[in-house]
């Protein structure tokens, strides 16, 4: 073989080996059966020999995966043991939290401070995610996903229901003494939203505005809220978000309901460790 096969596809393998079980496999990693099986059944293709005889209910190692699986173990102990020797032995896993940039900035930021406070032995780890293809359970404890709730094989906590307004910096807000006073300023569009500028402007009664209007799109709405608070146009946030800052005003009193929500996420099939279940129950305590 010219190359290594993907660690995922090893990490499977090691961890099928030494359970005898998919499922086991599956619940260890944090993915499911059908997720470890596809990986191994990569890995066999890759090698061009079967790892493990499946059997009606149970699974034992084929020759070859006998034969090769301490080759396996000696090579993620010495991962671990290098691991080990440059960045040192720590007592606990820390607890990894994903969530989008602009959660992390307006809403997240100010309670894990609290957190921390309250809880300095946890150790936590925050991953950023823009996109739904960027959220998945493989690698995160605990996320904060954005959208319907549409999502299998997790558990959920809702942050509460959610309503979008303008807000734009003190300066812009001056001059916009009504929703018509819009003609003529820029529109901050974040893209990915199920409502956005068409259905606020039409809940203001001006839809016809947004032709008068000049655009700018971002992928995210942190730079959308960067953009607004340095004059650079008007943007529509969650007043979730908004009331987390100081450096923006909201010119209207007329905002937009939404049925997409933010949700507090963990995996339903991993093992979930004690630090985890303490920031879990922590947000939860935030949130209510």
């Amino acid at each position: 073989m010219s190359a290594l096969p993907p660690l995922l596809w090893l990490q499977a393998f090691e961890s099928a080996a030494r359970t005898l079980s998919f499922t086991a496999a599956g619940n260890e990693l944090g993915v499911t059966q059908a997720a470890i099986s596809q990986r191994i059944r990569l890995l066999e293709d890759r090698l061009g020999q079967k790892l493990f005889v499946r059997h009606a209910r149970s699974l034992t190692l084929s020759p070859a995966g006998q034969a090769w699986l301490p080759s396996i173990h000696d090579a993620f102990a010495r991962i671990s043991e290098g691991t080990s020797e440059v960045f040192g032995v720590t007592s606990e896993q820390p607890v990894t939290l994903r969530s989008t940039p602009v959660i992390q900035q307006s809403w997240l930021a100010p309670r894990l401070i609290q957190l921390h406070h309250q809880h300095p032995h946890l150790s936590l780890r925050l991953v950023s995610a823009i996109w739904p293809d960027d959220f998945g359970p493989e690698g995160a404890d605990i996320e904060i996903r954005y959208g319907r709730g549409e999502w299998s094989g997790v558990e959920m906590w809702p942050l509460g229901d959610e309503e979008l307004l303008p807000v734009c910096s003190p300066r812009i807000a001056q001059g916009l003494t009504s929703p018509e006073a819009l003609a003529g300023h820029t529109l901050l569009h974040a893209v990915g939203f199920g409502v956005g500028w068409p259905g606020w402007l039409q809940t203001a009664g001006v839809a016809h505005l947004e032709a008068e209007c000049h655009a700018l799109t971002c992928d995210n709405q942190v730079m959308t809220l960067a953009l607004a608070s340095q004059g650079g146009g008007v943007a529509l946030t969650h007043r979730r978000l908004f009331e987390q800052r100081d450096d923006l005003v909201a010119p209207f009193s007329i905002s937009v309901p939404t049925d997409e929500r933010f949700w507090l996420v963990r995996p339903s099939r991993r093992h979930v460790s004690d630090e985890a279940t303490a920031v879990w129950q922590w947000l939860q305590n935030a949130i209510a």
